[in-house]
């Protein structure tokens, strides 16, 4: 799993973004890397978590201060072009929930 989560106090906002990949990389691995460098540099961006199993299900869970940060990257036009060409060649299905954060806890024996 791959974190860059920073902690932030409640309230804030997850996308929850489930997926069913396509075989094959077809630039998908490249891409997903500099969608994630490109989404750090946003306004309000807190952080992702992220996984994929050997079946190509995966989840990608970003974190937001706000639902007009998640707006500002729904529509930034490099993150538009990588949605165009996801839905062309890297899915077969996925799901995008929203979510709002309203407290959080955890256990960390380090």
């Amino acid at each position: 799993m791959e974190s860059g989560r920073h902690e932030r106090i409640a309230p804030y906002y997850a996308v929850i973004f489930t997926s069913k990949r396509t075989d094959g990389d077809n630039g998908y691995g490249s891409m997903a890397d500099r969608m994630e460098k490109l989404a750090r540099e946003q306004p309000g961006f807190l952080g992702v978590e992220s996984v994929r199993d050997a079946y190509g299900e995966g989840i990608t869970i970003s974190y937001w201060e706000s639902l007009e940060a998640i707006s500002a990257w729904k529509r930034n036009e490099a993150h538009q072009a990588a949605q165009y060409k996801g839905r062309q060649e890297w899915y077969q299905q996925y799901k995008v929930r929203i979510c709002r954060v309203e407290r959080e806890y955890g256990f960390d024996s380090m």
